[in-house]
């Protein structure tokens, strides 16, 4: 069943890109260190998944370019489960003789915090930016995506995946997450080394975002950083 936290890999003529993408109750979320992916998606009846999805920029480093020279496009994709992975093509309205491949490959949730009852009147669930930077004057930095939903934490970007829980109320929120290295990222992303890493946070929200200051255990180090989010859409 197509359900779970995924890495996607995206190709047309003009090149490739990769993200994550959690799917859940009819719905697509997920991006990369640039883009947000929104999205749904329904069972054809004849085995096919059927999905609609559109991107948005949430980071202006003009370093990461669109894959479709724009950087809102909405994609209307027809895919199959072979194997593990699902298996989509489709295409765009808005360039129509762009042809569009999509392979999701699924990550492994079982290093996955477990989840707590989120309560009422908490931070709302929705699709976030993160932007991450390290603190106690260590170069260095991240961006991605995060999908917080009834205290579960699902998301990442090219090369990493976050899975995590979280509590929060009144205004303020907790939690833990693994990071985890989903595609080697050759130095391209250094942040915690490849390791594979727990991190425990604490910090603020509103309606609008949450910002938080965090602890990373990588190998024998520890890390300290700050992460802001900004809520992208309902999720």
């Amino acid at each position: 069943m197509l359900r779970g936290l995924y890495k996607i890999e995206m190709h047309t003529v003009h090149g490739s890109r990769r993200g994550v993408v959690y799917v859940y109750d009819g719905k697509m979320m997920g991006g990369n260190s640039a883009f947000a992916f929104i999205g749904s998606y329904r069972d054809s009846g004849n085995g096919d998944v059927l999905a609609d999805i559109s991107t948005l920029r949430h980071n202006d480093d003009p370093n990461f370019q669109p894959l479709f020279k724009t950087d809102k496009i909405s994609l209307t994709l027809k895919g199959r489960q072979q194997g593990q992975q699902y298996h989509f093509e489709g295409g765009t309205t808005q360039m129509p003789r762009i042809a569009v491949t999509s392979v999701m490959t699924p990550i492994s949730e079982e290093a996955a915090p477990p989840v707590l009852s989120a309560g009422t009147g908490g931070i709302k669930n929705g699709l976030y930016s993160i932007h991450i930077r390290m603190l106690d004057g260590i170069d260095g930095g991240n961006t991605g995506v995060m999908v917080l939903h009834d205290g579960a934490i699902r998301g990442g970007d090219g090369f990493f995946d976050y899975m995590g829980s979280y509590t929060s109320a009144n205004g303020r929120w907790k939690g833990e997450i693994v990071n985890h290295e989903h595609t080697p990222s050759q130095g391209e992303r250094p942040v915690f080394g490849g390791y594979e890493v727990g991190i425990g946070f604490s910090g603020t929200y509103t309606d609008e975002g949450a910002v938080a200051e965090a602890t990373a255990l990588a190998g024998k180090r520890s890390i300290r950083f700050s992460a802001v989010l900004k809520r992208l859409a309902e999720a």
